[in-house]
């Protein structure tokens, strides 16, 4: 099967037997494809338990109904027709959950439907000692609509027209046996009023029913095209929007989604916030030494241990920097707690990256450190970059000074440091306050004009 996408160069060397639903296919991804057929199988299904309930439906109102058949008549057509459709759609049921309904087999269900129904409209001329014109006036030819419209149920403009065709062809024979059963032509005539009140054929109004189900299968096949384009289009777009979301932390991927106005650069808007900022200390060293598959595998470890504990306590992963990861509180969503958050958030990251660099070291591998810090103030969240380019960031003192407080952790050793006002917000908002938590007051941080007050949490 080809997977690649078609170049414009090698369209044209297309076989013209191709269909349009084929080079679809073939443009469209395979994990693209494959949700479309997902889709599909599962439409096959709920089109056998609609028949299911139809067959259930009609065999009710069957056995409920008065009779107006012949008493004397020992073959009953209509219990035999419905028998056989019922185990027919419970074949179809057990087909369509065992495995992959192929394309043939919904063809041919087609082509079952309609000649089961016409089969059943024939037998009425037997069944009630009537001429074969007699089935002609036979209301049950509505039912054609019914499996015309369950085929519609797949988005699938093939099927939807193909029934219109099996139903077409299967009612111009019956109109066929009729003349043919009638050699004299005594059955036909052109007086609409004789034609209603008696046996007799009226050949136009014969073709009123032949063009009414092509064109409701032709009207129905191309509203399917329409429908499936946008299926397609949906299926594509919810995919691609499901893989993009990945790229973005969940609270930043729904305020786009939910943004009233395009998301445009340099659209923002202030707010307090708690930036927090983790590192692994010494990972530039040990990248010079261990093999890059080595080292990805570490990262991979740090931030599918680090990542989920931020997020559940409220933090939004901005960016990865290398080994450094950044997450605002408070930002991307309002909380009335985010700075006891962050701090939460900072020891708990700490408490299981010692825990893991335990392991690590008892495996012997390396086994890094990890340290972080938290720094709280008003931050400008919102867009930068180009009209083709755009990334969602918080911007502010607060994103700079937790930075440079992060690499200061290495100074005093520490692990995890907090400014004091960061600190005390945190405590008035919830956190716990500890002896353990030493106060660093004055402190000379590398890149900021004056002293500032920290609080070492670990």
């Amino acid at each position: 099967m080809v997977s690649r996408e078609l170049s414009p160069a090698r369209t044209w060397r297309l076989p013209r037997r191709i269909f349009a639903r084929d080079v679809e296919r073939l443009r469209l991804p395979q994990r693209v494809r494959a949700a479309i057929q997902t889709q599909e199988d599962r439409t096959e299904r709920l089109i056998g338990w609609l028949q299911l309930g139809i067959v259930l439906l009609f065999g009710t109102l069957y056995a409920i109904s008065p009779k107006t058949a012949p008493h004397s008549m020992q073959i009953q057509p209509v219990p035999i027709a419905l028998g056989i459709y019922l185990t027919l759609t419970l074949v179809r049921i057990a087909w369509a959950y065992a495995g992959r309904l192929p394309n043939w087999a919904v063809a041919l269900s087609s082509v079952v439907d309609m000649a089961l129904l016409m089969a059943l409209i024939w037998w009425f001329h037997i069944q009630y000692s009537q001429p074969p014109s007699f089935y002609l006036k036979a209301p049950t030819l509505l039912y054609v609509f019914i499996f015309i419209s369950l085929r519609a149920l797949r988005f699938d403009a093939r099927f939807v027209v193909w029934s219109g065709l099996v139903a077409a062809v299967g009612w111009l024979l019956m109109v066929a046996y009729v003349i043919y059963a009638d050699p004299h032509d005594s059955m036909i005539t052109r007086n609409y009023v004789e034609y209603l009140t008696s046996n007799s054929i009226l050949i136009g109004a014969e073709f009123d029913k032949i063009i009414s189900i092509l064109v409701v299968s032709i009207v129905l096949g191309v509203a399917l095209t329409r429908g499936r384009n946008l299926l397609v289009r949906s299926v594509s777009e919810g995919m691609a929007a499901q893989e993009l979301s990945r790229f973005f932390a969940p609270q930043i991927a729904q305020r786009i989604k939910g943004a009233e106005q395009a998301i445009e650069a340099g659209s923002a808007e202030v707010c307090d916030a708690a930036i927090l900022n983790l590192d692994l200390r010494g990972f530039t060293r040990l990248a010079e030494t261990e093999s890059p598959q080595a080292v990805l595998a570490l990262l991979g470890e740090y931030q599918a241990l680090v990542v989920p504990i931020v997020q559940a306590h409220g933090g939004s992963i901005d960016k990865y920097l290398g080994d450094g990861i950044m997450a605002s509180f408070g930002a991307t969503q309002q909380s009335a707690a985010y700075a006891a958050e962050a701090l939460a958030a900072l020891e708990a990251v700490i408490a299981e990256a010692e825990r893991w660099r335990g392991e690590r070291e008892a495996a012997g591998r390396p086994a890094p450190r990890v340290n972080g810090a938290v720094a709280t103030g008003p931050v400008l969240f919102g867009a930068v970059g180009t009209d083709k380019r755009l990334e969602i960031t918080v911007i502010g003192d607060a994103v700079n000074l937790s930075a440079k407080l992060e690499k200061h952790n290495k100074r005093v050793g520490s692990l995890a440091l907090a400014t004091a006002e960061a600190y005390e917000l945190a405590c008035s908002q919830g956190f716990e306050r500890r002896p353990a938590h030493r106060p660093l007051p004055g402190e000379a941080v590398a890149g900021v004009g004056q002293p500032v007050d920290l609080v070492q949490l670990s």
